[in-house]
């Protein structure tokens, strides 16, 4: 219930100036947040918060917490599990360093991509009502969508830096997009879907500008 609900929030459109723009002008700030585990232990989780200025991508803040984890994992339902240790990390940012305050946040994790649309990224975007972009390694397979021969070859069909397909589930609706990043060294994409705030084009573009290796700068740090 509490998922419905929040999902209710969820703004699938651009919302600021910045995002229309060529180039993104008055873009100053990305945000990258992650989660990531100990190896062997999943009740100890490392919370990071990196804020880059754009378009330079130089880091200009810097969160890393060691935290521990209560939630039990339930599939669909992650968020609950890690959101909450990112709205912190966010809140004391604002407190700290208020002019470092992101514009958008980059989440390592889905957003719309997800068995009920409302994956992290989402979670997250609407906790801080900020725009929030998901950005995963890996095809989450919901609704029809699969990592078939079909897939594959599609992935296959990527020649150049920047190319991308949508991801058009069995509903019909387009829960993201499979963009190639900036490394054609590296044989897997990334899956990036709206989280709040920003519309599906503007989110690819953004990732897309954020990326010198793979992985978009501001999760790679």
């Amino acid at each position: 219930r509490e998922q419905a609900r929040l999902k209710a929030a969820v703004m699938e459109r651009d919302t600021e100036r910045w995002q229309t723009e060529p180039g993104f002008a008055g873009l100053q700030r990305v945000a990258g947040a992650d989660v990531s585990y100990v190896k062997g232990d999943d009740a100890s989780a490392c919370v990071s918060l990196v804020v880059l200025g754009y378009p330079g991508l130089e880091v200009l803040y810097e969160d890393c917490q060691m935290v521990a984890v209560t939630a039990p994992y339930v599939a669909g339902f992650l968020a609950f599990r890690e959101v909450r240790f990112l709205v912190e990390a966010v809140e004391r940012l604002q407190q700290k360093e208020p002019g470092l305050s992101p514009q958008v946040l980059l989440v390592d994790g889905n957003g719309l991509l997800h068995p009920r649309g409302f994956g992290v990224a989402c979670h997250l975007g609407v906790l801080t009502d900020l725009p929030c972009i998901g950005v995963a390694k890996n095809l989450l397979q919901v609704d029809g969508l699969a990592r078939d021969e079909l897939h594959r070859e599609q992935i296959r069909s990527l020649q150049t830096e920047g190319d991308t397909f949508s991801l058009t589930g069995a509903s019909g609706k387009v829960l993201g997009m499979v963009s190639w990043g900036c490394s054609l060294s590296s044989s897997k994409p990334l899956y990036v879907s709206v989280g709040h705030r920003v519309c599906l084009e503007t989110a690819v573009r953004l990732v897309k500008s954020c990326c010198r290796y793979r992985i978009p700068e501001p999760i790679r740090q």
